[in-house]
This record gives C-alpha cells, sequence and structure tokens, in this order.
C-alpha cells in the first residue's frame, strides 16, 4: 500500500512548458560524458552536472513549484544522511569530505533534478535519446579501436573496445553502450502508438548494431548486468515476445560470432571465464576476492558507521592478505604503459557497507530497492494497459536501466567520467517510480 501512495502521488503542480530548454543541461551533461578527460578534478560532464542543478533550481523558483513528494525526497535525500554520518565519524573528516560531495552530486542532486526537470513521456524519450547517440559514438570508437588494434591492451594486444575513456576506465564505454542498447530495446518493444512506423525497426536495428562494441570490450560484468536487464524486461512485454526475441539474439550470435567470426576467440575465452571465476580465477578476479574479504572485514571493524568516505584505500592493507597484487596493468588507446592501483572494491554495495557501514548501506540500498519496486509494479501496471496512454516504453527503459545498475554495481562501483550517468538513470528510474500517473502517461 505504501508503495501504491508512492506511485500515485503527485511530484508538482507547474503548467506545461513546450519548449524544451530545462532539458538541455541534461542532454548536455549526458553527452559531455564522450568527452576524453584524464585530470583528477570536474570533467565536462560534471561542470555539466553543476549547471543542470543549478538550472533544476532557477526553475522550481521561477516556476515556484512544489519540489518533490515526500516519498521522493525520503528516498532521495537518505544516501546523503548516510554518507553524512561516514564522513563525520571518519578518522579525517576533512579528507572524507570530497567523496560526501561526490555522493551528493550522484545519488542526490543530479538525480533529483532529473526527476523535476523530466516532466512528461516526451522529455522522459529526450533522455533516452541522447543516451543512444553517446552509446552509437562510444561504439562505434571501439569498434575502430578494435578493427585497427588502437584499442586498450588485451591479453598482449590493443583491441579492448574502450571508446574515448582509455585503458584507465575500461567500464566506461561498456557502461555507455550498455544504456544506449536498453534505451533502444525499450523503445523497440514499446513504442507509443503516436511514434512514426519506422521507430521500432531503427531502435532494434540500434540494439543490434551496439551489441557488437558492447561484446568487443570485453566486459563480463556488463554483460551479465545486460543479459539480467534484457531478459527483466523483455518478461515485462510479454512472455511471447520473450521467446521469439530470445530466439532472434540465439541465432544473431551464432551468426555474428560462428560465421563471421566476430572476436570468436577471445570473446569465447571471455565467456568460459565467467564460469571459472572460483574452480581457475584469473589475476583480476582474484584481486576483486581479495578486496571484497577486505571491505568485509572493514566494516566488521567499525559495522554501524563504517571506516569513512574515501577510507578504503587507507585500510585496505590491514585488511587484505598477501594474494593481493600490487595493481592492475594498463596500457594502449594512446596511452603508454602504467600501474593502476587498486583503490575500491570493485563492488558498490561492499564499498558502501566498509566505508559507511550499515546505516550508510540501509540508506542507499534501501532507496534503490524502494524505486525498483515501484517503478516494476508500475511497469507491469502499463503492461496491462496494452501501452496504450501508459508510456509503456518509458516503464520497459527505466526497469531496465535501474536492473542493470544494480546488478553491475556486484562488479563495479563508482569512479570515472561515466559516474554521473548513474546520477542520470537513477533520476529517469525515480522519475518512473514517483511522478504521477497522468504525467507518467501523457504522450
Amino acid at each position: 500500500m505504501a508503495v501504491a501512495a508512492w506511485t500515485d502521488a503527485p511530484v508538482w503542480k507547474v503548467p506545461p512548458v513546450r519548449a524544451p530548454w530545462r532539458l538541455l543541461p541534461l542532454a548536455a551533461t549526458v553527452l559531455l560524458t564522450a568527452v576524453p578527460y584524464r585530470g583528477d578534478g570536474a570533467g565536462p560532464a560534471d561542470l555539466a552536472s553543476g549547471l543542470l542543478v543549478l538550472t533544476c533550481l532557477g526553475y522550481v523558483l521561477h516556476r515556484r513549484a512544489r519540489p518533490l513528494s515526500a516519498a521522493a525526497a525520503v528516498v532521495l535525500g537518505l544516501p546523503a544522511l548516510g554518507a553524512a554520518v561516514a564522513t563525520a565519524t571518519a578518522a579525517d573528516p576533512l579528507a572524507a569530505l570530497p567523496g560526501y560531495v561526490r555522493y551528493v552530486q550522484v545519488f542526490v542532486l543530479v538525480p533529483a533534478a532529473v526527476v523535476l526537470l523530466v516532466r512528461d513521456a516526451r522529455d522522459f524519450r529526450f533522455v533516452l535519446g541522447a543516451l543512444v547517440a553517446l552509446a552509437l559514438l562510444e561504439g562505434g570508437v571501439g569498434v575502430h579501436q578494435y578493427a585497427t588494434g588502437t584499442g586498450a591492451s588485451y591479453m598482449g594486444e590493443d583491441i579492448r573496445a574502450v571508446g574515448t575513456f582509455g585503458p584507465t576506465g575500461v567500464m566506461g564505454m561498456a557502461t555507455v553502450v550498455s544504456y544506449g542498447l536498453l534505451a533502444a530495446v525499450a523503445l523497440a518493444l514499446a513504442a507509443p502508438a503516436s511514434a512514426p512506423r519506422r521507430l521500432r525497426p531503427a531502435a532494434l536495428a540500434v540494439a543490434a548494431v551496439l551489441v557488437v562494441p558492447l561484446a568487443l570490450s570485453f566486459s563480463r560484468g556488463a554483460w551479465i548486468a545486460t543479459a539480467l536487464a534484457l531478459a527483466a524486461m523483455l518478461l515485462l512485454a510479454g512472455a511471447r515476445l520473450a521467446v521469439r526475441v530470445f530466439a532472434a539474439a540465439a541465432a544473431a550470435a551464432v551468426v555474428l560470432v560462428g560465421g563471421l567470426g566476430l572476436g570468436s576467440a577471445m570473446v569465447s575465452e571471455r565467456l568460459s571465464s565467467i564460469t571459472q571465476v572460483t574452480d581457475a580465477p584469473d589475476r583480476s578476479v582474484n584481486d576483486r576476492y581479495t578486496m571484497w574479504a577486505a571491505a568485509a572485514s572493514m566494516w566488521q571493524e567499525r559495522p554501524a558507521a563504517g571506516v569513512g568516505l574515501k577510507g578504503f584505500p587507507a585500510h585496505r592493507d590491514g585488511h587484505a592478505s598477501i594474494a593481493l597484487s600490487s595493481g592492475s596493468d594498463t596500457a594502449g588507446a594512446g596511452q603508454g604503459f602504467q600501474k593502476q592501483p587498486l583503490l575500491s572494491p570493485h563492488n558498490m554495495y561492499l564499498l558502501v557497507l566498509s566505508e559507511q557501514g550499515l546505516i550508510g548501506a540501509t540508506a542507499f540500498i534501501g532507496g534503490w530497492a524502494a524505486i525498483l519496486a515501484a517503478g516494476l509494479r508500475r511497469a507491469a501496471r502499463a503492461r496491462r494497459g496494452h501501452g496504450r496512454g501508459t508510456a509503456a516504453d518509458c516503464g520497459l527503459a527505466a526497469a531496465g536501466l535501474l536492473l542493470w545498475q544494480t546488478a553491475d554495481f556486484l562488479y563495479a562501483d563508482i569512479g570515472g567520467p561515466s559516474t554521473v550517468l548513474t546520477g542520470v538513470v537513477l533520476g529517469l528510474a525515480a522519475w518512473w517510480a514517483f511522478a504521477h500517473r497522468r504525467e507518467a502517461a501523457r504522450p
């Protein structure tokens, strides 16, 4: 009953605005992620996200809008509270403060701005279009890197597709390509009745094209998360459709990998390594297991509030076993060889648990679970309405994107130029979960 109350509660009362000017900073935040950036400070996308938040603030004040519903404010505001406790109780609060700012940016301010600036399904699809455009750009760069041997180093060859993110951000391209693929699939499965007839086949073609750079990213975590999200989206769209799509996808995989030999040997080797993570793990998997154990040990030492934001690197050596290597080797994609230090457990849930304890973990995971539960419920209801006037494509996209993120967080955490997109995705999912049903249904 509580979830139903949340999903049906009004979020704001603002007259419709036809001009999409308020969405331009949001589109810039998405698209500027592709700008190469190797610094340690705020990148172009982060600066654009600051403009996004300021635009949202000005829009709310100018329109005298009611900012957020109580449910949305609580769910999106809880991470700030958990991070604040971890910052205040850290051994060095000043050192933890940049981490607090980053968490508030990604998990509070950017999602809240998206919820407030996206007014209807048309706005939602505008953001999806920006994600698809970014995915096509990065995917095209990635395929070119593989074909010309100018990508990141992988098994002694410079063939790993990383897009504009470089060898130190190997998950960046895989992340944005996955987002774009899921957005395209949502439009292909449940395009609105008012959309041109060519939209569905075009969206399906885009999704098929994006499978190639995703495969060439050699990112096992992104593959697993994408497969789970796609399966959930297909089941939400209908069991019969799911069976047909699974069959078509299997046939396409046979043609692309088996018939055309597209990266067949290395892709097959990477796929087979997923089943060997317990019997014969490679060095990267072994390092990950070691860091997971270190994160769990930190939490056991300080179970309530954790070791503090930005505290994992400082406490790592005191909790990790000697099996942990000194770092991961990176090279290629225009950069020379360098040893990248292992400064996080590569698991968002364990990172939050180790640095913020049960207080922070409850705030973060509880908020994501509430958004996911409300969003899935509304997506299923939209499906029962057969997609007419229910923006079913938005529901599928919101569910798929958030499911992908929650699954990927089992193998990754925040960090790198694509981090700000996590806030955009969370905002889209929160809008779908908490927007009034009339606003979600508006074409």
